[in-house]
């Protein structure tokens, strides 16, 4: 592609998406740290100073933003105003107001915008809303799921996610959630309307390391005793605008569940279920005759040569470099963008405020 990219943080997501740009052929000037040692350090692409520095660089077409959460909307902010076409890790922002406003300034400024709800990639994701969208599931009645992970199930376990002053006052929920909320969304073709949801901390006080601490790293530094107050499990109770119901549980401290997300969709004719951990079959179940497993038949590998987590990188971004490769953001993009990274923000804030008032709320829109 004749397209440039530059790279906003350093950590775990910086290097997936450094690797998928790699893999499409997208070239990445350099990137961004809390210091230029540190993104030196990264070893991923050339250090520049800062921001500013990369925002001037007119070589520069695309920002991927992969910093901590309250960086995000500031950050996305200054490269939209800058002319660069922007990627950004979820979550968009952390208030309604600050997505509202990515928003309406990439809208103006006409610039390709995009949110990496990567779960939407998987082959069998795509072929699961075809079915849908076809009809061959009927009238969807029920959907439930879970995403369960294990990297946070000991209080000595550590991440910048588990403070909120840095990823934000909803930690499963916004971290895991919404990708299950923004995938059965995209399979059944129904937006959450309404939630009763519960969010329980049950670790409230964890060994915090002095040092920085990487997503999914160890360290053996010396710890001090910190209180928490994001959530380490989530369950709800979901309404959808299309008349289907839901059930979500959500967790960070479930062992021996490395990414457990798996969903089922229930329709009038026929069911749906796939899991992230084995992403190669799609379940399909019929009332009336045999249940079904459908292997993965398209994508980028042949059939019984895997095709996974790093792949939907892939996917994503070579659908938004066409658009950037076009010049201009599609009037109806293939790809998540700022409206549905809006989209899960405003579902947040309906089930952090249904968990305070033990009640259904509705999703503002």
């Amino acid at each position: 592609m004749s397209v440039n990219a530059a790279i906003v943080g350093t950590g775990f997501m910086a290097w997936v998406h450094a690797e998928a740009l790699a893999r499409i052929g997208v070239s990445v000037t350099g990137m961004v740290g809390s210091s230029p040692e540190r993104a030196a350090a990264a070893d991923i692409a050339r250090p520049y100073n800062d921001l500013a520095e990369m925002l001037a660089d007119d070589r520069v077409d695309a920002v991927h933003i992969c910093s901590p959460n309250h960086l995000h909307h500031e950050q996305s902010l200054a490269a939209l105003r800058a002319g660069k076409h922007v990627i950004c890790e979820k979550p968009l922002a952390m208030t309604p107001s600050q997505a509202r406003e990515l928003c309406d300034v990439a809208t103006e400024l006409g610039l390709v915008n995009a949110v990496c709800f990567i779960q939407r990639y998987y082959p069998l994701c795509q072929e699961a809303a075809s079915r849908v969208r076809a009809g061959s599931v009927g009238a969807v009645r029920l959907i439930t799921g879970n995403y369960l992970q294990d990297w946070l199930a000991k209080d000595t376990d550590w991440n910048w996610r588990l403070d909120p002053e840095l990823g934000g006052s909803l930690r499963v929920v916004g971290d895991i959630g919404s990708h299950w909320l923004d995938l059965v969304s995209f399979i059944s073709g129904q937006r959450v309307e309404a939630v009763m949801a519960d969010l329980t901390t049950l670790i409230p006080h964890r060994l915090r390391p002095r040092e920085s601490v990487g997503t999914f790293a160890q360290t053996t530094s010396a710890r001090e005793p910190t209180a928490v107050t994001t959530e380490d499990v989530a369950g709800m109770l979901l309404r959808f605008d299309g008349g289907a119901r839901g059930v979500l549980a959500l967790s960070q401290i479930s062992p021996g569940r490395k990414n457990h997300l798996s969903f089922e969709v229930n329709g009038s004719e026929a069911s749906l279920s796939w899991g992230a951990e084995n992403p190669e079959r799609l379940w399909i179940g019929h009332r009336d005759g045999p249940n079904e497993i459908q292997l993965r038949d398209t994508g980028d590998y042949p059939i019984g040569h895997a095709q996974g987590y790093p792949d939907t990188f892939k996917a994503l971004f070579r659908t938004v470099y066409a658009a950037i490769d076009s010049g201009k953001s599609p009037e109806a993009p293939g790809f998540p963008t700022f409206v549905d990274g809006l989209e899960q923000v405003l579902i947040g804030e309906a089930i952090a405020d249904s968990a305070r008032r033990g009640q259904w709320v509705t999703v503002s829109r």
